[in-house]
């Protein structure tokens, strides 16, 4: 039992883990090594709770640079990540911004407050590159490494064929952020899904950074006609504010995030970053 993480098995050789602000992310277990997907926020220390739940040696890789994923780069010092979002990992690793991620929207009564001083504070990371098509081997696992820039310019997911799972971080999802600092535009983000979409037959869901429960594949090709429409002037535009921002959002949505019209993929963008200039 832990006060700031949880955890469930997902596969026999996966565990879902989740931090205080409702992030996830995944530890991959092969014969010889393990692989984790993502840091959560480093409130409280990750790594030794992965250490209780594998003997293996860990590698740490992300799919992208943002406070909700990178946190526990600042434990192992070193971790895997698109040169790309390099700079925006240190950005991300302040410690009022981590702190004030899992402080977010409030707690539920009776759920455990962390204090800031529970923070992994920053530090100088050895960061290794991880490019589309990189393979991890960890003993009779092989997970790939896809790039996807959209919500971050170098987003990365990784697909375990043998599972026919991918973990997908935020690169596609109800509330896929574009329109961020650090995002791509709509146009390119279209480029992305078109790549991401080769690798669909062999996909049968994705496990994401937000959410326990898995998304079907076929979210990639409601993302794509959001974008096509978004490109031509043809979706809803509904106007709404998140995390103190105002986003155009593809499709109409309820409090929850589920589209009235039933889809699950949604986009959230400005219109200074539709087109490619």
């Amino acid at each position: 039992m832990s006060k700031f993480f949880t955890s469930r098995k997902i596969f026999d050789n996966v565990t879902q883990i989740g931090g205080l602000g409702g992030e996830l992310c995944y530890l991959i277990e092969g014969s010889e090594k393990a692989l984790l997907i993502d840091g959560l926020t480093g409130v409280g220390s990750l790594k030794a709770f992965v250490r209780e739940c594998t003997d293996l040696p860990v590698t740490l890789v992300l799919t992208h640079g943002h406070v909700d994923h990178a946190g526990a780069s600042f434990e192992y010092g070193e971790c895997y990540v698109n040169p790309a979002d390099v700079a925006l990992l240190y950005e991300h690793g302040d410690i009022d911004k981590r702190y004030g991620f899992v402080m977010g929207g409030g707690k539920p009564e009776g759920a455990f407050v962390p204090k800031k001083e529970d923070v992994v504070p920053p530090c100088a990371v050895k960061t290794l590159p991880v490019q589309d098509g990189d393979v991890f081997d960890l003993g009779g696992v092989q997970i790939e490494a896809i790039a996807v820039p959209g919500h971050t310019a170098g987003t990365m997911v990784y697909l375990d064929r043998a599972r026919r799972v991918l973990y997908s971080g935020d690169a596609c999802n109800a509330n896929t952020l574009l329109g961020l600092p650090c995002s791509t535009t709509v146009e390119t983000y279209a480029k992305s899904l078109e790549h991401l979409a080769t690798y669909l037959k062999g996909i049968d869901k994705f496990y994401g950074g937000h959410g326990l429960q898995a998304v079907p594949a076929y979210i990639v090709d409601e993302a794509l006609i959001l974008c096509e429409e978004i490109l031509s002037d043809a979706d809803d535009r509904f106007e709404t504010e998140f995390l103190g921002r105002k986003f155009l959002y593809a499709r109409k949505f309820d409090g929850m995030f589920h589209r009235e019209d039933g889809g699950i993929a949604n986009i959230a963008y400005v219109m200074e970053k539709v087109y490619n200039k």
